[in-house]
């Protein structure tokens, strides 16, 4: 695989007028580091207050930590993130659209700031694509299964899983490591298809076990 790709490198190297060896890459490359990066979402209207924060103190937190620029349109919930001059981490954007996203998902600014530490990620489940027929009561059914009496339901979850969970309007978002968001979705659709939670509780209490004894990357709560 090394030797295709300096084949591929030597074939647009060219000589220049001083005799030094450049690939017509190199210019690219640097424009493109230097480049500004957009990133254009849409959330809740009701979260904007959220998004933005006390005097502005939420978005200005996200935009420090991440150094981009955050446009807020209240009107349409319509927000806009684009890297800065200051703008070091060829991620960042990508970071402060998930904090962003997560927070028009339900979560807290404190809890979507998880997203900011190494190796966490964001997984939204659209509960529409999961409901079966027409039944009229579908969605506060499976809503009320995940949340749970007095949302204890969801606790186990988080518990079992090491997962941040946010259930709002149709959808169902997860913050964790991949394996922690691997298993709390599983539960999660699980008990959207009717699964019963005993089965499901199960189901979490056997990854965790099998998890801690191969020694994988498993964080739980608690």
């Amino acid at each position: 695989m090394r030797d295709e790709f300096d084949k591929l490198l030597k074939k647009y190297e060219y000589v220049d007028k001083e005799g030094e060896r450049r690939s017509e890459f190199e210019e690219s490359i640097d424009y493109e580091s230097l480049g500004e990066q957009e990133e254009f979402v849409r959330i809740p209207k009701e979260r904007i207050g959220v998004l933005i924060g006390k005097k502005g103190s939420t978005k200005k937190k996200i935009e420090e930590i991440t150094k981009t620029k955050i446009e807020v349109d209240s009107e349409t919930g319509e927000v806009f993130i684009s890297s800065t001059e200051k703008t070091d981490d060829p991620l960042a954007v990508w970071k402060a659209r998930d904090v962003v996203m997560a927070i028009g998902r339900g979560f807290s600014p404190e809890r979507a700031f998880r997203l900011f530490n190494e190796g966490e990620v964001l997984e939204i489940i659209n509960l529409s694509d999961i409901i079966i027929g027409n039944e009229k009561n579908a969605l506060p059914r499976i809503r009320g299964r995940i949340i749970g009496r007095k949302g204890r339901t969801r606790e186990i979850i988080e518990e079992m899983s090491g997962a941040d969970i946010s259930v709002y309007g149709k959808t169902v978002a997860i913050i964790g490591n991949p394996i922690q968001v691997e298993i709390a979705k599983t539960a999660i659709e699980k008990l959207a298809k009717g699964s019963p939670h005993g089965t499901v509780y199960k189901y979490l209490e056997r990854r965790k076990k099998d998890l801690e004894l191969e020694g994988g990357v498993y964080y739980g709560k608690g």
